[in-house]
């Protein structure tokens, strides 16, 4: 194929992923009540995980301040979810892009990788909205320092929150693949990531510092938390250093 080919191939793959994805975000705004029903839950002590922790009964009370701010929060949110759902397909057809100048033996590997990752990024979607988010809004929405003083919190800031923190745990929790590619390409091996595990916490605090939302320490040490596991779980994905000396 020449430039040219390779190029309009691009574009109908593009156009192809940018179509099922609007379609399947509008779908997902046609269905109002059930896309906020979900984003909602963790505003009442009826959610799952305040059940399972045993959190006294509360409620948050959500406001909205603009004209125009719930409608482009649910376009907003629609497009998210929908991007979400539809991931699956965009992967496929990236696959299919890049799949003719992979060899037999890469085309496996690049499927397992992608497919690890896939379902890494969907763990790290699931912890944040029923561990990391949850634990944080409680704790937030409910923290007062005088009876007098009620929290009244803004659509917008929750919604907010929720969708860049479940954004930025799915990729946090693509670190056991990176490693795993680092480990493949000899960068790193099992022995260095255990001598350099008091750096990794350092890192970990400040990395978790920078995409936590709000800024304040019991979310940090939430989201802390979870990824530190993940640099443990990490160093059993890669290899000994043994072994990839050899290979």
């Amino acid at each position: 194929m020449t430039f040219w080919d390779h190029l309009e191939a691009l574009r109908m793959t593009l156009l192809r992923i940018g179509a099922v994805v609007v379609v399947v975000s509008i779908v997902v705004f046609a269905m109002k009540d059930t896309l906020f029903a979900v984003m909602l839950a963790p505003c009442t002590s009826d959610f799952l995980t305040y059940r399972v922790v045993g959190a006294e009964p509360f409620a948050l009370h959500l406001m909205n301040t603009g004209l125009t701010e719930q409608f482009f929060i649910h376009v907003r949110t629609a497009l998210c979810v929908g991007l979400l759902v539809a991931s699956p397909w965009v992967l496929l057809e990236v696959f299919r892009f890049v799949s003719p100048a992979l060899h037999a033996g890469e085309r496996g590997n690049v499927i397992r990788l992608t497919a690890f990752g896939y379902v890494m990024f969907v763990v790290g979607v699931l912890v944040s909205y029923f561990v990391i988010f949850p634990l944080t809004v409680r704790f937030l929405g409910t923290y007062q320092v005088s009876e007098q003083v009620d929290n009244m919190l803004t659509l917008q800031s929750y919604i907010d929150t929720m969708l860049s923190l479940t954004l930025m745990m799915g990729v946090v929790f693509e670190l056991p693949v990176v490693c795993a590619l680092l480990s493949r390409m000899g960068l790193i091996d099992r022995q260095m990531m255990r001598a350099l595990r008091r750096h990794a916490l350092v890192a970990v605090l400040v990395v978790s510092a920078i995409i936590t939302p709000t800024g304040d320490a019991v979310t940090l040490l939430v989201v802390a938390m979870p990824v530190y596991l993940l640099y443990e779980g990490s160093i059993l994905v890669v290899r000994d250093g043994s072994r990839g000396g050899r290979s």
